[in-house]
């Protein structure tokens, strides 16, 4: 009969940290958490440092499909992870109120998500506002 390499017991899982002893090793101990738009405002300062910004969920493939787009380019784009579009939501203000995940912010304004993105890219308009931007210098 075939055993398995690696014994695995159904009974007994890991010890994961508690979120108090993750808390701790942090230092934001006895803190209540994120107040609600601190998420918003870290986003807004993210798109301002930055020539290009990639906003979207950690391990989603249209976010990966934005970055793959972006450094064929040649841009290194800075990437902010978020929960939720409540959070994005909160940092865009005016006629983008519709955001949807991911979004990309190019010179601190919201280009717009995948398809906008792919619009622009295929009509051959990327390239000259990445460089207004700052994020390709050739």
């Amino acid at each position: 009969m075939y055993q398995a390499a690696i014994p695995y017991s159904a009974g007994r899982l890991p010890a994961w940290p508690r979120q108090s002893e993750l808390a701790e090793v942090d230092g934001t101990a006895g803190q209540e958490g994120r107040r609600a738009g601190d998420g918003g405002e870290a986003v807004r300062r993210a798109a301002a440092e930055s020539p290009v910004l990639v906003v979207g969920r950690r391990g989603c493939c249209l976010s990966h499909v934005v970055k793959l787009l972006l450094r064929g380019l040649g841009v290194n784009p800075a990437v902010h992870e978020v929960a939720d579009e409540a959070e994005l939501a909160a940092a865009v203000t005016g006629d983008e109120a519709v955001v949807a995940l991911p979004a990309v912010f190019v010179g601190g304004r919201l280009l717009g998500g995948l398809d906008r993105l792919m619009a622009v890219h295929i009509s051959g308009e990327l390239v000259p506002i990445l460089k207004d931007a700052g994020a390709l210098w050739l």
